[in-house]
């Protein structure tokens, strides 16, 4: 697939970090969305893997299956700016992973 070919979805990893926001905020302010923090700690622990399932997944994709764009991406501004947007969409599924596991451990 070329490099024009291939769209960057950054409207799906935007949506991946207010999804975290949202997460991390409710339990903050709330304290817990079911009543169970074993639950709560689940529920957080699967959300965070699913949110950095997807830049992961552009991590692999990248280095395994389009080795010369690696070159190209890092390049350019939009480049830079899509590989930053992965990294935070990363940090932010670590913090509700985080989270999560703290809502199971301490509570």
């Amino acid at each position: 697939m070329s490099a024009r070919r291939y769209k960057h979805n950054t409207a799906w990893l935007w949506g991946l970090v207010l999804v975290a926001i949202i997460y991390i905020t409710l339990m903050y302010f709330l304290n817990t969305l079911t009543g169970s923090h074993l639950l709560d700690g689940i529920f957080g622990v699967l959300l965070g893997l699913y949110i950095c399932s997807k830049p992961a997944a552009n991590a692999v994709d990248l280095i395994f299956f389009r080795r010369g764009e690696l070159r190209q991406i890092t390049s350019g501004w939009s480049g830079i700016g899509w590989l930053s947007l992965n990294l935070l969409v990363l940090f932010a599924g670590w913090v509700v992973i985080f989270t999560g596991t703290t809502h199971m451990a301490f509570y």
